[in-house]
C-alpha cells in the first residue's frame, strides 16, 4: 500500500493563534483558564489543553465572576461580551482575524444601509457569532433557493462563512445573484479552506480511498470529505486510526490522506503508522506562510 499525503493540510494560522492564546494564558496566569466554546473543533486539542487546566464552557454564566475567559477562534456575538462585562470577566478574544474581517464587513454594509445575506451552516458557532453583529439573513449553502422576498431595488451585500465548500458556495452565490443581480458579493472563504480543498481535489484522482483526519463537528473537515467524495472516490472523516474500518482497505493500493485546519499533525502520523504503508508520498501544493499576531493583551 502507498499513502499519498495532501499538502497543505492541518493547522491554519487562525488555529495556531487560538491554541497559542490558551497556552500562553495557562503559562502566564495559571489554571483555571475558561474557554467559551471549544477553542477549535478538535477533541485531541481540547483534551490536551483541558489536561493542563483549561475548562471549556458553552455559556458565559458557567464562568465564575472575575475569572479569565478565552473566546474561541470561531467568533462570538456582542451579547457574549456584554454578559462577560456584567460578570467582571477578563476576556481575551482568540477569534480568527479572518472571521473578524467578516464581522467588520457586516457592520460596514449595514451602516451603508444594505441588507446583509450570510451564506453559511445554520447553527455553526462561526455563523452564530457573525449573525450577532448586525441584523442579517442566513442563506444555508445547502438550500440556497430559500431566499428572502426583497424587492429589486434593495441594496444587498452577501457574505460567507469562512469554512464552506468552495463549490457549494459558488452555487449558492449564483442562485443569489440570479434573484438579486445587483447584490454586492464578498466571498469570505479563507485561504486555508480553499487551499486544502484544491489540494484534496488534485489528490483524489490518484487514489482509491481518501481519509480526512479531523473532528465530526469541524466544518472544514466535513467539506474536505465532501470534496473528495465529489470526485467519485470513497472518502471518510475519522478522528484517528481506531475509526478505520478494515473493509475500507480491502483491495486498496493507494490511500490519500489529508487533515482539516484544526487537526494536529500527530493524528495524521498515527493514522499513517496504523496503515503501515510500504511508501509515503508527499504531494506538493501551495506553500502557506500566513501568521497572525497575538491579541494585544498577550503581546
Amino acid at each position: 500500500m502507498e499513502v499519498l499525503l495532501s499538502s497543505p493540510r492541518g493547522f491554519c494560522a487562525g488555529v495556531v493563534r487560538a491554541i497559542d492564546v490558551v497556552d500562553v494564558c495557562l503559562r502566564r496566569y495559571g489554571p483555571p483558564v475558561y474557554v467559551k466554546h471549544q477553542i477549535v473543533h478538535n477533541p485531541y486539542v481540547v483534551n490536551e489543553l483541558e489536561s493542563r487546566g483549561a475548562i471549556t464552557v458553552e455559556e458565559i454564566e458557567e464562568v465564575p465572576e472575575g475569572s479569565l475567559v478565552v473566546f474561541s477562534a470561531h467568533g462570538s456575538p456582542p451579547e457574549d461580551f456584554e454578559k462577560a462585562k456584567a460578570r467582571n470577566l477578563h476576556v481575551i478574544d482568540a477569534v480568527c482575524p479572518l472571521v473578524t474581517r467578516v464581522h467588520n464587513e457586516a457592520k460596514k454594509y449595514s451602516r451603508e444601509g444594505r441588507r446583509v445575506l450570510l451564506v453559511g451552516h445554520r447553527g455553526h458557532q462561526e455563523v452564530r457569532g457573525t449573525m450577532g453583529q448586525v441584523e442579517m439573513t442566513l442563506v444555508d449553502d445547502n438550500a440556497p433557493a430559500e431566499l428572502p422576498g426583497w424587492g429589486d431595488d434593495e441594496e444587498i451585500a452577501v457574505l460567507t462563512q469562512t469554512t464552506l465548500s468552495v463549490r457549494d458556495t459558488a452555487r449558492a452565490i449564483e442562485s443569489i445573484q440570479t434573484r438579486f443581480p445587483q447584490a454586492l458579493v464578498r466571498n469570505d472563504i479563507c485561504y486555508a479552506t480553499t487551499n486544502r480543498q484544491e489540494a484534496v481535489t488534485r489528490m483524489a484522482g490518484s487514489v482509491d480511498l481518501v481519509l480526512v483526519i479531523g473532528a465530526q463537528n469541524s466544518s472544514n473537515c466535513n467539506r474536505l470529505r465532501e470534496v473528495a467524495a465529489a470526485q467519485g472516490v470513497p472518502a471518510y472523516l475519522i478522528n484517528g486510526p481506531e475509526e478505520i474500518a478494515p473493509e475500507w482497505l480491502v483491495g486498496t493500493e493507494k490511500v490519500g490522506i489529508t487533515s482539516g485546519a484544526s487537526t494536529p499533525e500527530v493524528l495524521v502520523e498515527s493514522v499513517i503508522a496504523a496503515l503501515s504503508p510500504e511508501r509515503v508520498t508527499m504531494i506538493s501544493g501551495v506553500e502557506e506562510d500566513v501568521s497572525f499576531t497575538m491579541p494585544r493583551e498577550l503581546r
